[in-house]
This record gives structure tokens, sequence and C-alpha cells, in this order.
């Protein structure tokens, strides 16, 4: 599924609808932006075009809006994006309409302008084609560089393509290099390290990935569905029973092909969901009655690590743990450490697990972090993308 890239189609002095991802964690009290490496990610793309003097035209979305709410406005990632340039980002008052036909029309070549929220008109989550018509009216290129909405078949990430030239942005590609990378043609052997709190959310990728890796570790609140389904007693820990006859099955799929799927042999219980819980650490068969499972323990970190020295690549997607919470955030900062120390191909997917690798400081020492949460989750499932099926091949 190779896609043309901004490099190989003409953008100078043409007008280029980009696609980006400012979806950006905000502080709503202060309307501050709380973390801009959604925003610092798109650069690469954005100065690329600037340099051949391309008329940039910016748009995104922001949060769930129902309808314009100034709350949920782009104009701070604009204000946030001019500083980060070094140059004014035009901030416009909609997406369509005459007045934004005209401010895209008057752009001189090597300026920007950014659209306001495209999600406060219901049509862009419908798909509607007139609007996006509308929105591919106002350019003659589109680059999308959103991996993180590719998921989604909605009007700024793939209706716009059927009227425009469509090409991939430099994070889309990296993106869809590593992540594709691993599931078609990864360094062997390969391992899958998922998490988070509910094998349904996983279920898909799981059965995906025993089929195709050389080594599986489960950890995070989905694994007290794994214990009952072998006959533990798991207390008061996140249930699914409807998955429990699914978790054997990825056991077994597993122990039919001869790979490890590595469970922990130790868990970090609380009494009571809560930071100020009391904790212990026991073996998973050893749940007391009104305790849950909120992280991996120290044994498991470390026979998880071992496991993961043997591995050319490794593919990380959901916390081990309550990492929120600091008495349950040991596991998840383990596999962190033991990831960021290999000398692999590592990939972290997952909104969760990339905050944590932020937190901790160590996205430097992995090989790709990232940006999609559910996008990237979809392609480990073996899915195909709607905002990536529609950009023009190699």
């Amino acid at each position: 599924m190779a896609k043309k890239t901004v490099k190989d189609i003409s953008v100078a002095n043409k007008r280029v609808l980009v696609r980006v991802d400012f979806n950006v964690p905000m502080d709503r009290e202060t309307n501050a932006i709380t973390d801009d490496s959604r925003i610092r990610e798109a650069l690469p793309t954005i100065k690329y075009l600037l340099d051949q003097k391309a008329k940039v035209i910016l748009c995104s979305h922001m949060g769930r809006p129902k309808g314009p709410n100034p709350k949920e406005s782009l104009a701070p990632t604009a204000k946030r994006l001019g500083e980060l340039l070094g140059k004014p980002v035009q901030m416009a008052k909609d997406c369509i309409g005459p007045e934004v036909e005209a401010a895209a029309k008057s752009l001189a070549p090597g300026a920007v302008l950014m659209l306001e929220n495209v999600r406060f008109h219901p049509q862009e989550e419908k798909n509607d084609p007139a609007f996006a018509k509308s929105l591919a009216s106002l350019a003659e290129v589109y680059v999308d560089d959103a991996f993180g909405s590719a998921h989604r078949a909605h009007a700024s990430t793939e209706g716009v393509t059927k009227d425009l030239p469509s090409v991939a942005g430099f994070l889309m590609e990296k993106e869809l290099k590593f992540l594709l990378g691993a599931v078609t043609n990864p360094d062997r052997p390969m391992a899958a390290v998922v998490g988070g709190a509910k094998v349904s959310d996983k279920l898909a990728m799981l059965e995906h990935m025993a089929d195709r890796v050389d080594a599986m570790m489960v950890g995070g609140g989905m694994c007290a569905t794994f214990f009952k389904a072998r006959g533990y007693e798991v207390g008061t820990s996140l249930l699914e029973p409807e998955m429990m006859a699914k978790a054997a099955a990825v056991e077994a799929k597993a122990k039919k092909r001869g790979i490890p799927l590595l469970l922990p042999v130790d868990v970090a219980i609380g009494d009571k969901f809560a930071a100020d819980a009391n904790a212990k650490t026991v073996a998973p068969n050893a749940v007391s009655p009104g305790w849950m499972i909120l992280d991996i323990g120290p044994k498991t970190v470390e026979l998880f690590a071992n496991e993961l020295k043997r591995q050319k690549t490794v593919v990380w997607n959901g916390p081990m743990g309550v990492f929120e919470m600091p008495k349950f955030a040991a596991g998840t900062e383990g596999v962190a450490k033991a990831v960021a120390s290999l000398k692999a191909t590592t990939i972290v997917g997952g909104g969760s697990t990339a905050e944590a690798i932020h937190k901790l400081g160590l996205a430097s020492k992995i090989s790709h972090v990232s940006t999609g949460g559910g996008a990237a989750l979809e392609l480990l499932e073996g899915k195909t993308l709607p905002g990536v099926a529609a950009l023009m091949d190699k």
C-alpha cells in the first residue's frame, strides 16, 4: 500500500489543503494548550510546503462539539503554530463559505491559513459530499498528515479526495512505514506487548497478532479476564465474562503455533480503584476477595524484559496498569524502560501508552511513537483505513 507523498506532486504556488491532527489537550479554564506534540509532529510537512512557496490551508477537528463552540476553537493552535514557525498564521472564522473562500484565494505563496474546527459542521462526520466539495474548492492539492483521523471516513479525511489530487504528508508516511512494516514485513523475532483495561478493546489486535508474532505479552486490566478463563479468582477486578472464551482461544492459538504468550506471574492489587488504595503484590491466583488487579508486579516486569531482549521488532499497545496512579505506575514504567533500552525497532501505539512514554521522557529512545490511537490499533488489527486508502498510489 505505497502511497504518493507530498514530494511526488508539484505544490509550488498552489493552494494546498492539509488535514492535520490539531486535536490537542487543552486546559479549558485558561484555554491553554497543555501538550503541543501533535502540532510539532506536523511541522516537517508544513515547513516543506512553505519552502516550496505553497499557499498552505490547514484543517482539523477539535473535540466533539455539537455545533460552533468557542471552547473548541482551533484559534489557540493557530497561535501556537505561528510561534513554532516564527511567522503569523491567519485564523479563519469558519472552514467553508464565501469569507473563507476569499481568504484562501488571497493567500500569498508561503502564507498559512488555519480553518476553524471542521466538526462545527455535522456534515463533517457524515462525510457529506456537498460539504466535502466546499472544503476541496478552497485548494488545488490535498495533503493528509492526520494519521490519528485516518480510520474515519469523514469529509476532511476521505470526502475531499474525490475532488483533489491527494497525497500523504511526512507524518502519515512515517506512521505507515512503521506500522504497516510491523504487520507485513517485520525484522524477526517480533513481539507484541498488549495492555489496557479491556480484552474487548484489543481482541481483534490480539487475534491478528497471535498469527504473526513470535511472542506475546499481556498486561493491564485485561489480564483479569485471561486469569478468570484459567479458573483463578480475581476479586473485584474489571472482568468481561463474555470475553473469557475469546481470551482462552487466543492462548490456545499461541500454544498451537508454539509461541510464548506471557501473562503476569505477579500482580499489584488494591482494595479500591483509587490513588490512596491499600496496595500489595500477590500471585495472580491469590487475589483477595474485595481487591482488584491494578498493575503487573516486579517479577512480571523482569519476565517481560527478558523476553523483549531477544526481539528485533516490538509493538507495544496499552499500559500495564493504572499508570495515572503512582502506586500502580511501576509496571508501565518498567516495561517502558525495558522497551526503550532495546536495540530493536520499537513501535508504541495507543494514546495512553504514548502519553506514558512522553511522561517518562523516553520518546527519543523509541523508534516510533504513533500519534494515532484508534488508527494505529486498526492497522495492527489488519484493517484498511479509509483516509489512507483514498490517497493516490505510488
